[in-house]
């Protein structure tokens, strides 16, 4: 416990000056970090082909792989969520409700950071920074956890962080990364109550059981994505190709990507042989008996429809209605996002009242399910649960609340 004891120790501290920092600075901050990531891109680069080398040594799938991935291109987007990040407002000392009561206490409910965040995730090197970035914005320190398939990675962009903070205002202290890949370690942040305000995990099912179960800091949960696209009866079946195309197969390794297709039984032999066509020779197709009948593809067993693949595989099951979709996504969904294809009203009022999601889309990709997107500068993950925050975790999500009371020497009798 001595290694996040220590680490917690320069966080406590970091966190009293930066809880009040003004929001100039926190934006310095922000942009010396910015032009540092800009400097240092080489050393980043070759650090994340390493991981990509051992990633690939071992077998790693090749959705897991493209998520762990960076390139010029992805280190630019990392950088520019930064700078959108700078231009969003400070969330930090609003009040949404001031009020007086009888006895002339003025009562003001004020936005105030959480302290510590703690962040264990996988893969993903960008949310090293897309984490800092939020916590610095809405005045939180962070903690900073990620797995050892991009432990390289996470150096160097760590490394980059710390010396674009060195020339700011703000002290490098509100960034600990736990650089150790022992399991050990995680069980100790877990646990670090005295340090930690909030732990957040972000990755697969099995990470995230395994945080809810041995944390005794909070937890806020972002969830996996067993996502859904029902292409209804009424649906315009080219505008429904293009989007579970892209829903599918544009990045397959994220947590926002189709995995299962659920089409109308009256469409079914019109639209899935386009399907097939469009799909075919990108992504691994496993069909229901009836959906079988109609195209030549593997039979999904009943784990396919619990399996977030990750991957390039898709299932995909015939229904009878939109009710029956309803339940098939309510019976194996996480709560993340679903999207219905149709041109009928009131199957899709139906469909985005009764699906119990995070986001729910009518006639666009799942793709979208991205705090950047959304306009929240980045993310520290995609929370299913209904309490606390759901959805992109952003800024707003980040915060607490005090209440102040001011009075003129009022006593209760």
């Amino acid at each position: 416990m001595s290694y996040i004891k220590d680490k917690g120790i320069l966080l406590r501290k970091a966190e009293l000056e930066l809880s009040t920092a003004p929001t100039k600075d926190k934006n310095i901050a922000i942009k010396m970090v910015c032009e540092s990531l800009e400097e240092h891109r080489e050393d980043i680069l070759q650090a994340n082909s390493l991981d990509i080398e051992g990633a690939e040594k071992i077998g790693m799938s090749a959705g897991l792989i493209d998520r762990l991935r960076l390139d010029d291109d992805r280190l630019d987007d990392i950088i520019d969520a930064l700078y959108q990040i700078i231009e969003l407002q400070d969330p930090i000392w609003k009040s949404d409700r001031v009020w007086t009561i009888e006895n002339g206490l003025t009562i003001s409910k004020m936005t105030v950071p959480l302290g510590v965040i703690g962040i264990i995730y996988e893969s993903r090197p960008n949310v090293t920074v897309d984490a800092f970035g939020l916590a610095l914005k809405s005045g939180n320190c962070i903690m900073l956890r990620g797995s050892s398939s991009a432990i390289n990675s996470n150096i160097a962009l760590v490394k980059a962080i710390k010396a674009g903070l060195r020339e700011s205002p703000i002290s490098e202290e509100i960034i600990q990364f736990i650089d150790e890949t022992d399991r050990d370690y995680v069980l100790d942040m877990l646990k670090a109550d005295e340090y930690v305000d909030l732990i957040i995990p972000r990755g697969g099912q099995q990470l995230i059981d395994f945080v809810v179960e041995n944390a005794s800091v909070p937890t806020l949960q972002t969830g996996s994505g067993n996502c859904h696209t029902f292409v209804d009866e009424s649906a315009d079946l080219d505008k429904a190709l293009e989007i579970v195309k892209n829903a599918k197969a544009q990045r397959v390794g994220v947590c926002n990507a189709c995995e299962t297709l659920l089409v109308h039984k009256e469409i079914a032999e019109v639209f899935l042989p386009m399907v097939y066509d469009e799909l075919k020779d990108i992504v691994e197709l496993r069909g229901c008996e009836n959906t079988r009948n109609i195209i030549d593809i593997k039979e999904a067993t009943e784990s396919d429809w619990r399996e977030e693949y990750l991957d390039y595989i898709l299932a995909i099951r015939i229904v009878d209605s939109v009710d029956k979709a309803i339940d098939h996504i309510q019976t194996y969904g996480t709560k993340h996002s679903e999207a219905i294809v149709t041109e009928n009203l009131a199957n899709s009022k139906l469909f985005l009242r009764q699906v119990d999601s995070a986001t729910v889309y009518l006639n666009a990709s799942t793709r979208f399910t991205d705090g950047g997107v959304f306009g929240f500068g980045a993310e520290m993950g995609i929370s299913t649960q209904k309490m606390r925050a759901r959805g992109p975790v952003g800024l707003d999500q980040l915060v607490t609340h005090k209440y102040l009371i001011m009075g003129e020497g009022q006593i209760r009798e």
